[in-house]
């Protein structure tokens, strides 16, 4: 009798210290969250400490505006010679690629080529001659990769690269692996637009809101998730208005301005690192290739805002 008390006991104490734990920071240039049930707060509180380390860890070398990043060595060196990286920046290269390769180079990383002459908050784009001086050097193929040893060489001394479009994608995916190593299994992880949700929110559908680009508190649509990864690119984040014409920061390869016709792309996968790139890719290649290209991909979905502000869904969230 005894014993079944103590075990009781045990049991009422385990339960009383679960709980659902919350943080968020200011990393990679944006707002990460993280949302976790855990079993102890000590189990949760170390997960959290190890996910946000790692995070920073990435922002330490790929971070475009730290000098001391590799992402930064690359950008200064790179045009002059093959340049030793780490296998992790190599192997997010060549995601990248893939992904140029997937989208007929809607997703471009050496958009930064031009990109970096834009200032979204001072409200300053470059002009057409410096657009058109540059825009021979947003190419993919400009970036040449080498595997053993791990390195890269830019074809033209112009060419810089951007991994905004990937890396926090590859930073959540990151995270998540992190957690299920602490024992975590029920957790969101957000890095700006780019969220994994890992398992079910306890018994439920995680319910995530495709915001209104013309209101941030509105909700265009809710979609139920679990175990899966949405990246979503809007137009509304970053950018300036000038002379009537919205500037912002997700640009056409084919022209280094603004890309236009959609408002938002959302997509849905099992990888933040490819919903994070397509959603990118998508919002550059327009409704109806990007839906196309959609429909034709195992396991990944589409939610398209217009810029009259109709919502458009791919199939398999059609029947949801």
């Amino acid at each position: 009798m005894v014993r079944v008390l103590a075990v009781l006991l045990g049991l009422a104490s385990l339960g009383a210290e679960a709980q659902w734990l919350w943080r968020s920071a200011d990393i990679m240039g944006t707002r990460i969250t993280l949302q976790l049930w855990c079993e102890s707060a000590e189990q949760g509180e170390a997960a959290i400490e190890a996910v946000l380390t790692e995070i920073h860890r990435i922002d330490r070398s790929m971070s475009p505006f730290r000098s001391d990043s590799e992402l930064s060595r690359v950008n200064r060196e790179a045009g002059q010679g093959m340049v030793a990286i780490s296998s992790e920046l190599l192997k997010l290269l060549e995601k990248a690629r893939q992904i140029s390769e997937l989208t007929d180079g809607a997703f471009d990383i050496t958009f930064a080529s031009v990109g970096y002459h834009y200032d979204y908050r001072r409200g300053i784009k470059p002009s057409d001659a410096t657009v058109g001086e540059l825009l021979p050097a947003i190419d993919y193929h400009h970036v040449l990769l080498q595997t053993d040893p791990a390195g890269v060489r830019f074809v033209r001394p112009q060419v810089r690269i951007d991994l905004g479009g990937i890396a926090k994608g590859y930073a959540v995916d990151r995270g998540i692996a992190i957690l299920r190593r602490h024992g975590i299994e029920h957790a969101t992880l957000s890095a700006g637009g780019d969220s994994r949700f890992l398992g079910d929110r306890r018994g439920r559908s995680w319910r995530v809101g495709i915001r209104d680009p013309d209101d941030k508190k509105g909700i265009k649509a809710l979609l139920p998730l679990s175990e899966s990864a949405l990246s979503t690119s809007g137009d509304y984040e970053r950018f300036f208005m000038l002379d009537g014409v919205r500037h912002h920061h997700i640009l056409d390869p084919k022209s280094g301005r603004s890309a236009e016709g959609v408002r938002s792309v959302s997509i849905v996968g099992a990888e933040a690192v490819t919903t994070d790139a397509l959603s990118t890719a998508l919002f550059v290649m327009g409704e109806p290739a990007g839906m196309a290209l959609v429909e034709r991909l195992p396991g990944i979905e589409a939610v398209f805002v217009d810029p009259t502000g109709e919502i458009r869904f791919s199939s398999g969230l059609e029947t949801q």
